[in-house]
């Protein structure tokens, strides 16, 4: 819900100001990356003071679920650094070498965060599967104990950026990273108590194994998505044919061809398109209304349209 709010909110801006285009961009977006500086700069510290308090009782205890945990939560810093990086790039002004500015950065962030997520899992289950032929002896009511921490600090981590997550697939990537790492603290917590009631050192690593399995399946749809991203697809909030029948639907629009939908970046679409117009051209104030219809209805901010009087063109 928040996303589509935000889209509608930046949509009504450029409306205001279509002469300074790149000032009404600048001025449009700033507000919505903005508000999660707070949200990364605490996720990071809670998690920079969590991973050395936590290792640290890994170390003391012999329990390898705490190091594995710690070295999970390692890769949730420099995800969210990543992700930060991403956000505050997206917010740098047009230039001419770059002329959309640096808003695709979210997208190779969000990119990079997924990644993260596959290398943290891959450590984490190399790890399991070592420990699960050798199970050490570890005391379990301490492990839940730290773990318990864990939970809280991630948890309300993830809870920072959740109102960001249907807008924005950076901030997406961000939330999904500390929510997979409530749930691995939460699987250690279980196994801490579990391995204390029965003695059973192997509960441990199997513990990891089910949470790394989780977070295999969450990451894998964030990978597959930003990869379409990166690749220009269209954005999966928007219909294709949906927008070429509404572009069709234009008074005096014969045909609509060359229509391209692609993301500049996690959150502001871009189409260009051209418009068979065999009247001839209907004027500025047309093209005006198309756009607005775009913003309208289908959250695109930035679409150019090429008009056409289809006589060269018959052939086609």
């Amino acid at each position: 819900m928040s996303g589509h709010a935000h889209d509608h909110s930046h949509g009504h801006h450029h409306g205001h100001d279509h002469k300074g285009h790149s000032h009404g961009h600048g001025h449009g977006h700033s507000h919505a990356p903005a508000s999660f500086d707070r949200a990364f700069a605490i996720g990071i510290a809670l998690n920079i003071a969590y991973v050395v308090a936590e290792s640290g009782a890994g170390l003391w205890t012999g329990s390898v679920a705490l190091l594995a945990d710690a070295g999970h939560n390692l890769s949730d810093v420099l995800g969210l650094a990543v992700a930060w990086g991403g956000a505050a790039l997206a917010r740098s002004a047009p230039t001419k070498r770059f002329t959309y500015g640096l808003k695709g950065s979210t997208i190779l962030a969000a990119l990079a965060n997924a990644v993260f997520l596959l290398v943290a899992l891959g450590a984490i289950v190399t790890e399991a599967v070592q420990r699960l032929g050798n199970p050490p002896a570890v005391t379990g009511l301490t492990i839940s104990l730290v773990a318990g921490i864990g939970i809280a600090i991630n948890a309300f981590t993830a809870w920072l950026f959740a109102r960001g997550r249907k807008g924005d697939i950076n901030i997406r990537g961000a939330y999904l990273h500390m929510l997979s790492d409530a749930l691995v603290s939460a699987g250690v917590v279980v196994a801490g108590i579990a391995i204390w009631a029965t003695g059973f050192g192997w509960i441990d690593p199997l513990v990891s194994l089910v949470i790394a399995a989780l977070i295999f399946w969450q990451t894998w749809g964030l990978l597959r998505e930003t990869v379409e991203m990166s690749l220009a697809a269209v954005p999966r909030a928007i219909d294709y044919d949906a927008v070429t029948e509404a572009l069709e639907a234009l008074p005096g629009v014969a045909r609509v061809h060359d229509l391209h939908i692609w993301p500049m970046s996690t959150t502001e679409p871009v189409l260009t398109a051209h418009l068979v117009m065999p009247e001839g051209h209907p004027g500025d104030g047309f093209l005006v209304a198309a756009r607005t219809m775009l913003r309208e209805r289908f959250a695109i901010g930035h679409a150019t349209l090429q008009v056409e009087m289809g006589g060269e063109c018959a052939a086609c």
